[in-house]
């Protein structure tokens, strides 16, 4: 009985995938109940089943009306009111279950059933089925819980995207809690980056949270990130910029020997001085670099081109001072050459043209926003290259710690280093678990899902930057060493279609820009454009799943975390006719003085110096 009210028509035309239905005339439009359920009739994105013998063909209507009427038919029945475009996905049995693909196609005259919710029970499962995470509920069910395989979600990459408002930054707090809490998922890995510093509040008791200018009342870490971890291509667009052929050729030399004699001295564990490159791993002083660099280029000497070496510098005078002090970054003073006479002063004979990348270099080794790379705390080389810790340490405290998320605030990070940071972090992260695939540390043991906010930023179309080479290597290969990649943007139509495309899994959230819609379309395995027309009509928090972390495309209401745990990127309201804020408050004295000092401090939640105990505050001194 159940079977026939939901009978809906007929097989009418096939092409591969894509199946034409006629609609039954006793097929009732609207609104059917069914099992004491309601369902609605022909709606896009609805489930249709084709019974072949023992196996039921699964589709999901991507057209209805006149656009969905055969091409043969079209003259014969303009108005199509009868007629529905089915795209077939997947099959099922009753003893195998469902899965997706197709062995066998409908024909001409086959019967097609409306999918009910047990039929939909059996293709998505049941919250407790392994391997299987909630992550909220179909929209057209809500006792079928919208479930996402776990090991395809993480190692086969994904992307959530949508508009601003359409509820993106929540939606990726609620999957990484669904992802990351309770009993069943002990070991799990997440590192996040976050741009604009948007998840601490939201994901504070499961998380770990570096920042640049850490506030520890706040329970976060220092942000460092060793100079001397970088591939050489990596440390010189950080420090001295683009050189010539032969001064790069001059500064990678020095480094390696600097390298190199670092092995020697402090003993550096896991390599010999024979197996090191100018890209190892290996502590180095950069400040010392510095000098002895300022000191090739910039020194007069005693002695002409020929002869000239660190000996024979003319400094101003015999006291430390004038032989500048690296650590500090104080230049050297030398004598003045002369042209004529007995001691006569040389300028330096150095071919090297890095005057004006010297300068730079010196500029950044100042600057306290650089500290965080250049002054890595408990990992910055003495001039002799020891470090009190070594990157054992920093890769324990980043994915092995207590809590199983990692945020990486990178919201005081100079907007200047950004995208070049955010692709040393990658490949740092890349190349520490792929040289580790065969330690339970490593990747294919427990497996680290990295989280891209913003990722708009700094994966443009045609950019060869760090981030975006980094991003493609994790996206084509991190999979065989388990680490996955989570794509979240606002402006899909902004991303390297190369990057959007290798995400076996799509959140597809509300996209009024058609750009952005057919970006996304086109990046998706199955044919399903007509479903893809509602991303404009999406509610807050409702999301289209596509790929291969769900049994069947579905449209989901993702499960928000509590109030009190929502990313920090709420709407302000011009008008709060229940909070404090608005413009519709009272009038009252200012404390500019407070924006003064986060401004400086760098820091949001960063408390203003508070007057003393007992002492009212003036408000006449704002």
């Amino acid at each position: 009985m159940r079977a026939e009210a939901a009978y809906l028509g007929t097989v009418q035309s096939v092409q591969g995938a894509t199946i034409s239905v006629e609609l039954a005339p006793e097929t009732v439009s609207g609104l059917a109940f069914i099992g004491g359920f309601g369902y609605r009739i022909g709606q896009i994105g609805s489930f249709i089943r084709v019974p072949m013998g023992y196996v039921d063909l699964f589709g999901i209507v991507s057209q209805v009306g006149a656009a969905a009427v055969p091409e043969r038919l079209a003259a014969a029945d303009p108005t199509g009111r009868r007629w529905i475009t089915v795209e077939l996905v997947g099959e099922g049995t009753a003893a195998a279950g469902f899965q997706r693909g197709l062995s066998q196609y409908p024909t001409y005259g086959d019967r097609a059933y409306l999918v009910t919710e047990p039929d939909l029970a059996r293709i998505y499962g049941h919250a407790d089925t392994p391997g299987y995470v909630r992550i909220g509920h179909i929209a057209s069910a809500e006792n079928i819980p919208a479930l996402v395989d776990i090991n395809k979600l993480v190692t086969r990459h994904s992307a959530i995207v949508g508009a601003t408002g359409s509820g993106k930054s929540t939606t990726v707090a609620g999957l990484l809690l669904s992802l990351t809490r309770g009993d069943s998922f002990k070991s799990a890995r997440v590192m996040i980056f976050d741009v604009h510093g948007e998840y601490a509040t939201a994901l504070r008791e499961h998380a770990t949270v570096y920042r640049v200018n850490a506030d520890e009342r706040a329970n976060e870490r220092p942000l460092f990130v060793p100079y001397w971890a970088m591939t050489f291509d990596e440390l010189l667009s950080l420090s001295l910029g683009d050189l010539d052929t032969p001064s790069r050729a001059a500064v990678n030399q020095l480094i390696f020997d600097m390298k190199s004699k670092s092995v020697t001295t402090n003993l550096i564990s896991g390599i010999t001085k024979d197996a090191v490159t100018v890209d190892s791993p290996v502590p180095f002083s950069i400040h010392k670099l510095w000098l002895d660099l300022f000191n090739t280029v910039m020194a007069t000497h005693t002695v002409q081109a020929s002869a000239q070496s660190f000996e024979t510098i003319a400094y101003i005078d015999d006291s430390p001072e004038s032989r500048g002090d690296a650590l500090t970054v104080t230049a050297p003073r030398y004598k003045p050459n002369t042209t004529g006479g007995t001691d006569r002063i040389y300028l330096s004979g150095s071919t090297l043209n890095i005057r004006r990348q010297l300068e730079s270099l010196s500029s950044r080794l100042r600057d306290p926003r650089f500290d965080f790379m250049f002054k890595p705390g408990p990992w910055r080389p003495s001039l002799e290259g020891a470090t009190e810790h070594d990157l054992d340490t920093l890769l324990g405290d980043w994915i092995g710690g207590p809590t199983p998320i990692t945020i990486i605030d990178l919201s005081g990070v100079p907007g200047s280093v950004l995208t070049e940071l955010i692709g040393v972090l990658l490949r740092v992260m890349f190349d520490a678990l792929f040289w580790a695939r065969n330690l339970s540390e490593g990747g294919r043991e427990r497996p680290l899902l990295v989280v891209l906010e913003e990722a708009h930023a700094y994966l443009t179309k045609d950019d060869r930057g760090a981030a975006a080479l980094a991003v493609q290597r994790i996206v084509k290969e991190g999979r065989k060493y388990g680490i996955g990649a989570m794509i979240v943007s606002q402006r899909p139509s902004e991303i390297d279609t190369t990057i959007l495309s290798q995400c076996g899994s799509i959140f597809a959230m509300r996209l009024a820009n058609s750009a952005d819609r057919a970006h996304v379309t086109s990046a998706v395995t199955d044919n399903l454009a007509g479903l893809l027309g509602m991303l404009p009509g999406l509610r807050t928090g409702e999301a289209i799943v596509i790929g291969e972390a769900v049994q069947l495309p579905v449209r989901a209401l993702i499960d928000a975390p509590p109030k009190n745990m929502r990313p920090d990127s709420a709407d302000p309201l011009v008008y709060d006719d229940k909070g404090p804020g608005g413009w519709n408050r009272g009038r009252e004295a200012s404390r500019y003085e407070d924006v003064i000092d986060v401004w400086r401090r760098q820091n949001p939640r960063s408390p203003s110096l508070a007057p003393e105990e007992g002492t009212p505050h003036d408000p006449s001194t704002s």
